[in-house]
């Protein structure tokens, strides 16, 4: 429950690190406030009151009524008026004050004398009722002798302050914010293969160290990527031309047993070379451009014969998004061509969800053991070492693959196919 209330961004919990302190200390100030200092207040203006409607009592025992009125008007901020009603009993009004009214009762009991009071309608005044011996004396007290605004003018402005510290801390810390905002959005961009530029140092000192260190992280991680597509890219282009030399020398061999078994080992090595290089076209820069992944992944299936496979293809929504158009339909391709070779049946769907564009598919093969699903993304490696390099399973194809979905932040995953084979899951953000 907790963890549904607080807020999930950083300035979210920043801000409330910051407000929850003042909010408990404004709550605790007013609560102090509230019992002792309004306390009071309340008791004194009351006693003020009583004092006061003591005079006027004397005066009107004294038969001093019109004096006692226009004291009463011009000096105490009453109104009196003079009854020949009895009180029946000493009635406090059910719409009470809190404070205010059982201050009032403190100090009306002083009188000694029969009392009632209604403060319900404050605003017009308290009417006060006494029982004299033959009379009923009736006050209408105004409001500002028995009730201070001061006080609560205190709390608003108690509540205003912090509502003023909460937005400008709110200003504050988005301003502060703003450069980890970016190193995000950067450190997203160069994940998913983009040329993600250097990130500018800003804001705090703890936050240019962590720039200086993603600058220094994102700089030696593309000098490792070139000194490995360089080594691959030269490996491969050194190896042709021995081989060139050795295809050269093999026509002048008139053992034919010996010559057919070195062009088979000579054809292996430069299907191998191919795939090496196709590898280090996966790291070379492509233009990003705008996609439709249902036609990407239709290309792949045009050079298959249908009369050998049967192809199904589920389109629940058509994709479009953003990427590099080669490298995605080299990925699919060699998805594809991984389940023509062991499944004559390959089912794909096409859908999209909450976390991006899910493209499956699935084959009637034999499959992989579980426990092997990892492992056959790794580089070199094949479930069966004696099959034939000629047919294209050098072991870097879905390595390949996995670089290239990756790249475009996106996941590969595999699961065991409803058609009995397996399944690959492509993930793409859109």
């Amino acid at each position: 429950m907790i963890k549904k209330i607080i807020p999930s961004t950083l300035i979210g919990r920043s801000i409330i690190i910051i407000f929850v302190p003042i909010i408990m200390l404004v709550l605790i100030t007013s609560f102090v406030f509230y019992q002792t200092s309004w306390n009071i207040i309340s008791k004194r203006l009351a006693e003020s009151v009583v004092a006061d409607i003591n005079v006027l009592i004397r005066l009107i025992e004294d038969d001093l009524e019109i004096y006692a009125k226009q004291i009463a008007q011009k000096d105490f901020k009453m109104n009196i008026d003079i009854e020949t009603e009895n009180i029946d009993k000493i009635l406090i009004t059910k719409n009470s004050r809190g404070i205010l009214s059982k201050r009032l009762e403190q100090s009306l009991s002083n009188l000694a004398k029969p009392f009632s009071f209604d403060i319900t309608d404050l605003e017009n005044g308290v009417i006060i009722k006494i029982q004299l011996e033959e009379k009923q004396l009736i006050i209408n007290v105004d409001k500002d002798r028995l009730y201070s605004e001061t006080a609560f003018v205190f709390l608003l402005w108690m509540f205003f302050a912090s509502l003023i510290l909460l937005f400008m801390s709110y200003f504050l810390m988005s301003k502060q914010l703003k450069p980890l905002k970016r190193l995000a959005i950067i450190a997203e961009t160069f994940g998913r293969g983009l040329d993600a530029p250097e990130l500018t140092s800003a804001g705090s000192y703890e936050i240019r160290q962590t720039s200086q260190a993603f600058n220094q992280m994102r700089t030696r991680i593309k000098r490792f990527l070139k000194q490995r597509t360089d080594m691959l890219a030269g490996v491969s282009h050194d190896l042709r031309t021995p081989l060139t030399r050795m295809k050269l020398q093999l026509s002048l061999l008139k053992d034919k047993k010996a010559k057919a078994e070195l062009e088979l080992d000579i054809k292996e090595m430069t299907a191998m070379l191919d795939t090496y290089v196709n590898f280090v076209k996966t790291e070379s820069p492509e233009t990003i451009e705008s996609i439709t992944i249902n036609e990407v992944v239709k290309d792949c299936l045009k050079n298959i014969d249908k009369n050998d496979y049967k192809i199904i293809i589920e389109e629940k929504d058509k994709v479009k998004t953003s990427g590099r158009p080669i490298q995605l339909k080299r990925a699919f391709q060699n998805i594809v061509d991984n389940s023509k070779r062991y499944a004559s049946t390959i089912k794909i769907k096409i859908y999209l969800s909450e976390d991006g564009c899910n493209i499956e598919i699935n084959d009637n093969g034999q499959g992989i053991p579980k426990e092997n699903y990892e492992d056959v993304f790794k580089p070199f490696f094949t479930l069966d070492p004696s099959r034939n390099k000629l047919k294209g399973e050098s072991g870097l194809g879905l390595t390949i693959t996995r670089d290239i979905i990756r790249s475009h932040g996106g996941e590969i995953k595999l699961d065991k196919s409803d058609l009995g084979g397996l399944k690959f899951l492509v993930l793409l953000p859109i």
